[in-house]
């Protein structure tokens, strides 16, 4: 597998208002609201797209249903690491699972157009192994 860059990354979270306040108030993030709840600024130097992601869409995009399941450890953040194409998502996945990690949705396109993958690191974060169209000139 070959990363191409950092995708996006932000933590999940709780409390939508502490959030915007924290994030977008106290740091002074600009966030745009493009879906209710998601909180996002793709203008941040260092990763394409940094987001306050609501931990019920988080599982929903995960496992399809707006709960967390209790027999996974909630996550705290989450890291997108995109890749070059739809392919490689899906070589990523079988390598990933011969590996040996435990694969939470195997390459899926999301209705926004990205595939996706996710699994959980041992420190807890929701990874994603991407491809984003958007973000790959020419793709």
């Amino acid at each position: 597998m070959e990363i191409s860059f950092v995708a996006g990354f932000g933590p999940i979270t709780r409390d939508a208002d502490a959030a915007r306040s924290f994030w977008g108030d106290g740091l002074g993030i600009a966030l745009e609201e493009p879906a209710p709840g998601y909180l996002t600024s793709d203008d941040l130097e260092g990763v394409k797209a940094f987001a306050l992601w609501p931990l019920a869409q988080a599982a929903q995009s995960t496992f399809g249903a707006p709960d967390w399941p209790g027999d996974v450890p909630t996550p705290q953040a989450w890291i997108e690491f995109d890749v070059a194409s739809v392919g490689a998502v899906s070589e990523a996945v079988a390598e990933l699972a011969a590996k040996g990690h435990r694969l939470l949705k195997g390459a899926t396109e999301e209705p926004w157009g990205q595939t996706t993958a996710r699994l959980l690191s041992p420190e807890g974060l929701l990874v994603g192994v991407t491809f984003t169209p958007w973000m790959h000139p020419g793709a």
